[in-house]
């Protein structure tokens, strides 16, 4: 201990990081009050051992690697938390190995020469465990605050501010890969009977069960489901032709009939229903695609007119020439 005359040991242990000093061949001849309460090790087991050795499991690779350039070439190094997050065998409370978690741990290593020459390390360690659990709390309030933005409140799938984003995205994937893609407008009849008669809580959970099994005939990463306003919805499926897209529109009517929930304001049937409208961009057939998700709208209020509980096709290139044969409601 002559060698650390004129250090003041009540400074060191009352300070909140580890604290400790190794010679030229990695014993230690510093361990604070703090090394003591994380390690479980007691400084007169401590001092004189070899630092790999008083571990109850030895210092990482990058560790030791860090402390032996530090010794031979004088130059500091720096193990930062969030590449080497426990590169000592320190713990949360004075358990010692049978603590239930490790200190998260960011450590610096300093050289230091004593008055006679000789060499030493300081190895400074502070608790990041704090910094990291701060972290994880903003990323988690930012992914919340991103799935807030994205994703409705009431249904869970995605708003429509979200889909405003993506089919722009989704046009110009359509047009560059000259590939099919369909939209789909869906819209629950008589929706709003329902709402005055059963009230709205009883209508947001319908919108629910709706919503879950429209999104239950989509499978592809690419698909989108997303609630366009109100008891409206909309689904864009690229890569898919107009042929399979009647296909599909009828799918998601007979989904929804399925759940058989009573509607008895409907002047449709007995129970809740939805009218779907689709048109499909063809590569091979339109140059203009903007008007797509306008061509569906026409599509859904054509169903609506046809008598609802089903679906209708428009086809974009007729758009121009038709629009407003379907006065929406």
């Amino acid at each position: 201990m002559d060698v650390l005359a004129g250090f003041h040991d009540s400074i060191f242990d009352s300070i909140n990081i580890g604290l400790i000093v190794v010679d030229a061949q990695e014993n230690i001849v510093l361990w604070n009050e703090w090394m003591v309460k994380h390690s479980g090790v007691s400084q007169k087991v401590a001092l004189g051992r070899d630092l790999t050795s008083v571990f109850s499991r030895p210092p990482t690779h990058a560790f030791a690697s860090a402390l032996k350039t530090t010794m031979q070439y004088g130059l500091p190094a720096v193990l930062s938390h969030a590449l080497h997050q426990s590169p000592l065998a320190l713990f949360v409370s004075d358990l010692g190995e049978n603590a239930s978690a490790q200190v998260h741990q960011s450590i610096t290593i300093s050289e230091l020469i004593h008055d006679n020459a000789q060499r030493f390390c300081l190895i400074q360690i502070n608790d990041s465990s704090a910094a990291i659990k701060r972290e994880q709390i903003l990323r988690s309030h930012s992914d919340t605050l991103k799935r807030d933005a994205t994703t409705d409140s009431l249904t869970g799938i995605f708003n429509r501010r979200f889909f405003d984003e993506h089919y722009k995205i989704a046009l110009g994937q359509a047009v560059r890969k000259k590939l099919p893609m369909s939209i789909f407008m869906v819209d629950v009849d008589h929706f709003k009977q329902y709402n005055d008669h059963f009230g709205h809580p009883t209508g947001d959970k319908v919108l629910i069960q709706i919503a879950a099994v429209l999104k239950a005939q989509i499978s592809r990463s690419s698909d989108l489901l997303a609630r366009y306003g109100g008891e409206e919805f909309v689904l864009i499926l690229p890569d898919m032709t107009q042929e399979v897209g009647a296909q599909f529109a009828d799918k998601l009517v007979t989904s929804v009939a399925r759940l058989k929930v009573k509607h008895p304001k409907s002047p449709v049937g007995l129970h809740v229903s939805i009218s779907v409208g689709y048109s499909t961009y063809e590569p091979e057939k339109h140059q203009e695609v903007s008007a797509l998700i306008d061509a569906a709208d026409i599509a859904l209020y054509k169903a609506k007119e046809m008598g609802r509980n089903r679906s209708a096709f428009k086809a974009l290139e007729t758009l121009i020439n038709h629009r407003g044969n379907f006065a929406r409601e």
